[in-house]
C-alpha cells in the first residue's frame, strides 16, 4: 500500500503531465525523463485564444508567447532536486545507516520505531558521556569546502587562536574546511579542540586539530550536542548546512529555549545578502523589526570573542582558563 509520500509523487508527476498537454510543453522535465543541460528555454508556446462576433460570423485570434528563458534556480531544481524515489542512491544499504534506508522505504511498525528510538537514544548517551567535562564552549560553525589559502579559512584560524586565548573550547563539526580551521587554531595555541563528525555515505574523518572526537550517525543529534555544550555561537560563510545550524540557534534564543547567548556572524560581506535578506523578509511580515539583527556582524576576531567573554555572567568568567602558549604541531584525533 502507497504510503503519502507515493502519493504525493505520483499526483505530482499526474500534474505535470497534464501542463504539458494544457501549455503544449514537449519538454517539461519529469523523473523519468533526461534534463537537458544549456537549454536555454523549456520548449513551451502557451496559447491564449478569444472569440470576437461579428455579425453571423466569429473570428479566433491567437496571441503566441515567447519562451521564458529558464534561470539558474529552475535549471538546478529540474537537474539535481526534482528528483524522487526511494532512498537507495544515497543511503548505504548494510550498517546503521543502512537501517535508515530500509526505515525510509518499509511499513512502519512499532517494533521498528522502538528499534530506531533506541539507537537515538544511544548516540544521545554516548556523546553527553563524551561532553560533559567540555567545560565553557564556543561552537564555530562554517562550511567544509574552503581550502588551507583561503581568506575564510584564515579567518576562521584565528577565531580558534582567540577564543583558546581567553580559555574556551573550541567546538565545531569535526570536518575540514572552516572547522578544521578553528580547531587547527585552538590547538595551535594550547587550547581545547573538540569535534563533533558526522558519519557520511562517503565517509569523513575528523580532521588532524581535533584533541577528542565523538561521532554520530544522525545530523540532529549531533546539532543537538554542538547547540548544548556551548555558550555562543560563531558562525562563518557557509552553505545549507550552515545555515540550517544558524537559524536554529537563532530560533532557540528568540523563543527562550536556550540563553541568551550570542550568535555572531564573521564575514561581513559575506553576510550583506542575509541582511537584504530579512529587510524583504520584513517587508512581507513574516519578521518583526526586532527580530533582525539576530547576530553581531563583524570581521574581527578578537572583538567576536570579547563580546562572548563579555556576555558571560561573572561566575562563569572566572573559571575561563587561558593555556599557556605551546609549540604547533598535529593533534591526536581520537
Amino acid at each position: 500500500m502507497p504510503n503519502r509520500l507515493t502519493q504525493w509523487i505520483v499526483g505530482w508527476m499526474k500534474l505535470q503531465r497534464d501542463n504539458a498537454t494544457r501549455y503544449k510543453c514537449p519538454n517539461i522535465v519529469l523523473q523519468s525523463q533526461v534534463f537537458q543541460k544549456g537549454s536555454s528555454s523549456n520548449g513551451c508556446e502557451a496559447t491564449e485564444e478569444r472569440e470576437m462576433a461579428s455579425g453571423s460570423s466569429n473570428r479566433v485570434l491567437r496571441t503566441k508567447r515567447k519562451p521564458q528563458p529558464m534561470d539558474d534556480w529552475e535549471r538546478s531544481w529540474l537537474e539535481h532536486w526534482s528528483k524522487a524515489g526511494t532512498a537507495g542512491y544515497e543511503l548505504p544499504k548494510t550498517g546503521e545507516v543502512g537501517a535508515e534506508a530500509a526505515f525510509l522505504t518499509e511499513v512502519r511498525t512499532l517494533e521498528k520505531e522502538m528499534e530506531r528510538l533506541k539507537r537515538v537514544q544511544d548516540e544521545f548517551v554516548r556523546a553527553m558521556q563524551g561532553l560533559y567535562e567540555i567545560g565553557p564552549a564556543v561552537t564555530v560553525f562554517g562550511s567544509a569546502r574552503f581550502k588551507e589559502d583561503h581568506p575564510y579559512y584564515k579567518l576562521a584560524r584565528e577565531v580558534g587562536r582567540e577564543l583558546a586565548r581567553a580559555g574556551f573550547t573550541t567546538l565545531t563539526g569535526g570536518g575540514p574546511g572552516i572547522m578544521e580551521a578553528a580547531n587547527r587554531g585552538a590547538f595551535e595555541e594550547g587550547g581545547k579542540s573538540y569535534g563533533l563528525n558526522i558519519i557520511l555515505p562517503h565517509e569523513q574523518a575528523p580532521n588532524p586539530y581535533v584533541q577528542k572526537t565523538v561521532d554520530f550517525n544522525y545530523f540532529f543529534t549531533r546539532k543537538v550536542m554542538l547547540i548544548k555544550y556551548s555558550c555562543a555561537f560563531i558562525v562563518m560563510p557557509g552553505g545549507l548546512g550552515t545555515l540550517d545550524e544558524l537559524f536554529e540557534a537563532a530560533t532557540l534564543i528568540q523563543c527562550k529555549k536556550i540563553g541568551p547567548f550570542p550568535s555572531i556572524l564573521m564575514g561581513a560581506k559575506f553576510w550583506k545578502g542575509l541582511q537584504t535578506w530579512g529587510g524583504h523578509m520584513m517587508k512581507h511580515g513574516v519578521f518583526e523589526k526586532e527580530e533582525l539583527g539576530f547576530g553581531r556582524i563583524t570581521d574581527s576576531p578578537r572583538e567576536a570573542v570579547e563580546l562572548i567573554v563579555h556576555s558571560m555572567p561573572l561566575q562563569l568568567r572566572k573559571i575561563l582558563k587561558p593555556p599557556r602558549p605551546v609549540k604547533a604541531s598535529r593533534g591526536k584525533t581520537r
